[in-house]
């Protein structure tokens, strides 16, 4: 009989009574499985929705696309541009990559906030590899759900390399109300939809989400060794004022913040991991916003803020708080600006009116979450068939809806 060396060494732990200690399975991400998606792109102009975070291992994809001999004729970038330095909200134009000598094209050359026909004619296939963090008001997926309604008005297929979704371990949050649909609130969705770019992209697709409830032809190429309760570490920073993991975890629960006077450590060492304001009472934290790259002109530049300090906490703990309301009622309650401490824009990222008005009405954060929890739930099992990874709970997805 013949038995490994492997097997005779499991043997003797077994009889010494040592326990076995399973290695934890690398995640390879959907661009590094280039026997998946290499023979959809060849013969084809390819275009890519792309930005600095669309690295295979140390190479960006447009690098190992060209290398390959692809003919990469266009690239469309999100938020921040393509090099992710861009302010929030800042335009940028179109412009030329240096190294390959490939236009950069604007999203919004055409109709709608879309690309212009003239752009969709530049490319035969759209493939996506982008770094998402799994929150509704992060507003990659409405670059990625916009092109793929043009590549359905066009009949151009997209392919996703998916991604892990670092905030992918839970859902939580108001369902946006489609009164409220804007720039920072595209789908009906919870605040943190708990979803991969990927899955998202095939919710959007298969519930008829697009645009004229178009449909375009979807593929996307999964993750291996992933689960939605795997703790996935960003390999770079997603966008300038997400630096580090506490960041991307923090930030459900103070991105609402853009919608208040109220700092979130904009143009500080640590964005979305602190909070204050002139006319907080009772906080022995200050700090105070400069002009700084990524953040030009941050709320309450060059003002001494008083506030809470996050950035103590550890990634452990900031995983731990998810979307939590707790913060912006703290806030509210401590600067006494009433009515005048929202400002429009905090409905558009709630997605709905409801929870300014029991801030106001002088709601807890918990009791605020209750009001949601039905809906959460009956999203959780409307999104089940278009997952791709088990979920937290160990549970996996329903059949693949066409």
């Amino acid at each position: 009989m013949n038995v490994n060396l492997r097997t005779v060494f499991l043997l003797l732990l077994l009889c010494v009574g040592l326990p076995l200690v399973a290695q934890e399975e690398r995640i390879v991400l959907g661009d590094e499985r280039t026997d998946e998606y290499f023979p959809l792109l060849k013969g084809k102009r390819v275009a890519i929705f792309s930005n600095h975070t669309g690295l295979v291992g140390d190479k960006h994809l447009l690098d190992v696309l060209v290398e390959a001999g692809f003919d990469v004729t266009a690239i469309f970038s999100p938020e921040h541009g393509f090099r992710g330095n861009a302010d929030a909200g800042e335009h940028v134009s179109a412009s030329t990559d240096p190294k390959t000598g490939v236009p950069i094209l604007s999203l919004y050359d055409g109709r709608a906030q879309r690309p212009s026909a003239e752009s969709m004619k530049k490319f035969d296939v759209l493939v996506a590899d982008i770094q998402d963090v799994g929150l509704r008001f992060y507003t990659y997926y409405i670059s990625l759900c916009r092109l793929m309604d043009a590549c359905a008005e066009y009949d151009i297929p997209v392919v996703v390399l998916d991604r892990p979704n670092p905030n992918g371990h839970y859902v939580d949050g108001p369902i946006l109300d489609m009164k409220f649909r804007s720039g920072v609130g595209w789908l009906p969705i919870p605040v943190v939809h708990g979803m991969t770019l990927g899955e998202l992209a095939r919710m959007a697709n298969g519930e008829g989400w697009l645009p004229q409830g178009r449909r375009c032809r979807l593929t996307v190429v999964p993750c291996q060794g992933y689960t939605h309760a795997t703790e996935y570490r960003l390999p770079v920073p997603p966008s300038p004022n997400l630096p580090d993991m506490r960041s991307v975890y923090l930030y459900a629960s103070l991105c609402p913040f853009e919608g208040t006077p109220v700092s979130l450590g904009r143009g500080t060492a640590h964005p979305f991991q602190m909070y204050g304001h002139p006319a907080m009472k009772g906080c022995s934290f200050s700090f105070t916003p400069h002009s700084m790259p990524g953040a030009k002109n941050p709320p309450l530049k060059d003002q001494l803020c008083y506030g809470v300090d996050l950035s103590v906490l550890s990634e452990a703990e900031a995983r731990a708080t998810g979307f939590d309301l707790k913060y912006v009622v703290d806030a509210y309650r401590r600067t006494g600006l009433g009515e005048d401490f929202f400002r429009p824009f905090f409905d558009l990222l709630m997605g709905t009116d409801r929870v300014r008005k029991l801030i106001l009405e002088g709601r807890t954060a918990d009791e605020i979450r209750s009001t949601w929890a039905a809906e959460v739930e009956a999203f959780k099992e409307r999104r089940r068939p278009y997952l791709l990874y088990a979920e937290a709970d160990g549970t996996v997805g329903g059949e693949v809806r066409p």
